[in-house]
């Protein structure tokens, strides 16, 4: 992916370096699924990856918490300084690519903040830790991220490459862009009449295979103005789309799949929305809500 010499957002709090102690409640203790001992680290990673929202995590474990100390660490060159240009150049990439797309439709984009981070960070959606991934808070319309998620994508998904790393970055804005769009309030407006289970697992799943076919988009938009994809880009992001299906995450956590439990979508769902958004490039592709959920 072509990137270095292109424009970086100014629409990133950098807090690498700052260290907010947590209070009680939040993301405190380790949480096990399936039959395997497995902590915090793993079971947010693998179940809010990508994720829309963490208040789901945040209400089972006594609301949020609010940080109680700062303590900020020395300044100067960090080892993942170039990730973090990388970062700020991909949203500035967002930022061009969805002023554009709700220009056209009359409507001026407001972009969200990305938040860079190291190990957790408070925000209006709860006290946030890196455990559970990159993640977007509708609450305060920021995308969170520490940038050690990048290795694990790699070193833990399979999924390595820069435009792996876009991805990541790009499907979290799809969420913001849904939230503009008040499509996620009426999704979790719907979520809390149902009261949980697999239908509103099955909502959750609509919402997050059409910010996979909006990081689709925004990948064809952007390579048309500015030709920013290599050879085997493209297939980075679907083995970052595949490498985070329910299915294949379940597989690996629990040895077995459960379709009901599903919050985000198969791999091959992933895999096929993102796709349908690189190939049509256009918002009315991507509406994950007016078939049926056998048909997604």
């Amino acid at each position: 992916m072509r990137w270095e010499d292109d424009r970086q957002s100014d629409n990133v709090q950098d807090d690498r370096g700052v260290r907010f102690g947590g209070g009680g409640g939040g993301f405190g203790g380790p949480i096990a699924i399936g039959g395997g001992g497995l902590g915090l680290v793993v079971v947010v990673v693998l179940a809010l990856v990508f994720g829309v929202d963490p208040r789901s995590l945040l209400d089972a474990g006594g609301g949020p918490s609010q940080p109680t100390a700062v303590q900020t660490e020395p300044q100067g060159p960090r080892a993942d300084d170039e990730d973090a240009r990388f970062s700020r150049t991909v949203l500035a990439y967002t930022e061009d690519v969805w002023g554009r797309v709700m220009s056209e439709r009359g409507v001026r984009y407001q972009a969200p903040t990305l938040v860079l981070y190291d190990e957790a960070h408070p925000t209006d959606c709860g006290f946030g830790q890196a455990a559970q991934g990159p993640f977007y808070c509708p609450a305060d319309h920021k995308v969170y991220l520490d940038l050690a998620f990048f290795h694990e994508l790699s070193s833990r998904f399979g999924a390595p490459g820069r435009f792996a790393e876009a991805y990541v970055i790009a499907h979290e804005v799809g969420h913001h862009l849904q939230k503009l769009m008040g499509i996620s309030d009426r999704v979790d407006a719907e979520r809390q009449r149902l009261g949980g289970g697999a239908a509103a697992n099955r909502l959750s799943v609509r919402l997050e295979l059409q910010a996979d076919c909006f990081a689709g988009i925004w990948a064809t938009r952007i390579n048309r103005e500015k030709k920013v994809l290599e050879p085997g880009d493209i297939d980075q992001g679907l083995a970052a789309a595949s490498a985070v299906g329910d299915d294949t995450l379940q597989k690996e956590t629990q040895g077995r799949v459960v379709p009901d439990a599903f919050t985000h979508g198969s791999s091959e769902q992933r895999m096929r929305w993102f796709n349908k958004g690189f190939e049509v490039g256009e918002i009315e592709a991507c509406d994950t809500f007016s078939q049926t959920y056998k048909a997604l």
